[in-house]
């Protein structure tokens, strides 16, 4: 049987964990493994505070190099013990994203429902990339 893209993350979605908007907004206050898995001429629209950007396409080959685990000896162990939140344009590559990251061991990783386009609607912050980086 042959199924869409669209169908396929709704698969996804039924397998994994999905957090609002909301929940992550108050999460954000804490030191938080934060994952933008949109392609990178996305992020130039903005991106949430304290995200990282790894593109979905070779996320699973970059997370070992994300910066609050990269100097680990075993940076993927450490990863696959904390929570992990991604996010995307409308949640569908996320649901992907954390489909495959739980296959990979993650115990818990989340996707933010709706995506970008529901955490703008809600009013919440979205930063430039320039902002992100003159805050490092």
């Amino acid at each position: 049987m042959l199924v869409n893209g669209r169908k396929l993350a709704e698969q996804a979605k039924e397998s994994i964990r999905e957090i609002s908007c909301h929940e992550l907004a108050v999460l954000m206050d804490n030191d938080i493994i934060l994952i933008d898995v949109r392609e990178h001429h996305e992020t130039e629209s903005g991106i949430l505070p304290g995200a990282v950007h790894m593109s979905r396409g070779v996320l699973e080959m970059q997370l070992e190099n994300h910066p609050s685990v990269a100097h680990h000896p075993e940076p993927l162990q450490v990863m696959s013990q904390q929570p992990v939140y991604l996010y995307c344009r409308s949640g569908a590559r996320s649901a992907l994203a954390a489909e495959s990251l739980r296959r990979m061991g993650f115990a818990h990783v989340y996707s933010l429902a709706g995506g970008i386009l529901a955490w703008q609607e809600a009013g919440l912050p979205v930063i430039s990339l320039s902002q992100r980086h003159a805050g490092q």
